[in-house]
């Protein structure tokens, strides 16, 4: 009996060393058994022919492989899109300024109640079906465009049936706390008791919440009220993750970490003392290149101070139809690079391993080794690098979850 599954052979690896530090490895092989990763090694060390190794050899002639992509941070649920507003940022007015003029997330939640969960499933089928094409094998899906207990409820069962009928893997976000509904304008309390004490138990008890989000800004919530939503959390057992320092320094980070936050997003306006506290927290720094363009910000986030601290720097798309229409991980490791002077090695780690950090699972995804999860993708480059040196195109050859070929279709 043959040890593995499947053997792919001639490739360019990149992998993970014994220290965490990713490594190039030309001329290479790896393999699958029942859905793990088997083996790796140069072709030079393979202790046998390639056919008596495994039942099926692929010999992908110096392409290079890669862990799957994973976006840790999406808001692919939604209705309609907000093409309007992009005209009106395109005219000068800004982001909180069409907020308060009744637009941004409110207008997606508006639309988003009056829709089924069929068509919320179908139109978010699409765009994850656009992700898979990109490479991304994970992706986590957030709520907050409901924004009561039944339309947060519609929009995470839909999240959960995604996971059930596609092949990506998908993880789910509770955000009720994204914005305050018109309803409770002058009831702002009554809406974060809503959140805590009725929203967070119920889709808890359905099984429906992997980990607990929120948007700390001066347009959303305030440090205290997010408080209040991470102690609901963690007294569920629930991770939480925060939208933080987008717009300015509230502060967030550092509650972020007081509470074990898997991650902090966005982070244009991060201080000293918020990557610091990050880091002993061992929480992940996403960054959201498709937001920064989009809002045409130009306030970076501090990339060199993340860097001191040793935080782990993740990307992702940030998928949403206001403030990212981004559908392609790829373009957010161009990105990444171009806006915000990460290093081509530093955009694929934060598309792969930094990913699965903040996510929570790196355990199992995000790097090529042994005994993690086969999720691969062949690329139609020769290098990793140029996975954030092609701007646009599709530069994927096939992709696999698990062992098993889902992209493309046959």
């Amino acid at each position: 009996m043959k040890n593995h599954d499947s053997l792919w052979i001639n490739a360019t690896l990149t992998v993970v060393t014994e220290q965490g530090l990713p490594e190039t490895i030309n001329h290479a092989a790896i393999a699958c058994k029942n859905g793990l990763i088997s083996y790796l090694s140069s072709m030079a060390d393979l202790p046998q022919s390639p056919e008596q190794m495994a039942e099926r050899v692929i010999d992908v002639a110096d392409a290079c492989i890669t862990p799957g992509l994973i976006d840790c941070h999406t808001h692919l649920i939604f209705a309609g899109n907000r093409a309007e507003e992009f005209n009106l940022r395109l005219q000068g007015q800004s982001y909180e300024q069409i907020a308060k003029q009744g637009g941004g997330i409110m207008s997606t939640v508006k639309q988003t109640r009056a829709e089924t969960e069929q068509t919320l499933e179908d139109s978010a089928r699409r765009r994850l079906d656009q992700l898979l094409a990109d490479g991304v094998t994970t992706v986590e899906i957030k709520s907050g465009y409901g924004l009561t207990t039944a339309d947060e409820m519609k929009m995470l069962r839909v999240a959960r049936q995604l996971g059930k009928s596609s092949p990506v893997t998908v993880t789910t976000t509770f955000l009720g706390a994204h914005a305050l509904p018109p309803e409770y304008r002058d009831r702002r309390s009554e809406y974060i008791d809503l959140v805590c004490n009725e929203m967070l138990p119920r889709l808890h008890a359905e099984g429906l919440i992997d980990a607990v989000d929120a948007f700390c800004e001066g347009i959303a919530f305030s440090v205290e009220e997010v408080e209040s939503v991470f102690a609901a959390a963690t007294a569920l057992g629930l991770p939480v993750k925060l939208h933080a320092e987008q717009l300015s320094n509230c502060g967030g980070t550092e509650l972020a970490a007081k509470y074990g936050a898997l991650s902090a997003d966005h982070l244009e306006y991060l201080d000293e003392a918020g990557a610091a506290a990050l880091a002993r927290s061992g929480g992940v720094a996403v960054l959201l290149p498709g937001a920064f363009y989009m809002l045409r910000e130009t306030q970076k986030p501090p990339v060199s101070l993340l860097r001191e601290h040793s935080v782990p720097i993740a990307l992702a798309t940030d998928a949403n139809p206001g403030s990212s229409p981004a559908l392609s991980a790829r373009l957010m490791m161009v990105m990444g690079c171009q806006e915000f002077g990460l290093t081509p090695q530093e955009a694929l780690h934060g598309m792969t391993i930094n990913a699965a950090k903040a996510l929570g699972m790196a355990d199992d995804i995000g790097s090529l080794q042994l005994g993690k999860a086969a999720d691969l993708v062949l690329w139609q480059v020769k290098q990793p690098s140029e996975l954030a040196y092609w701007l646009g195109g599709n530069l994927v050859q096939s992709v696999i979850k698990a062992g098993e070929s889902i992209y493309p279709v046959k």
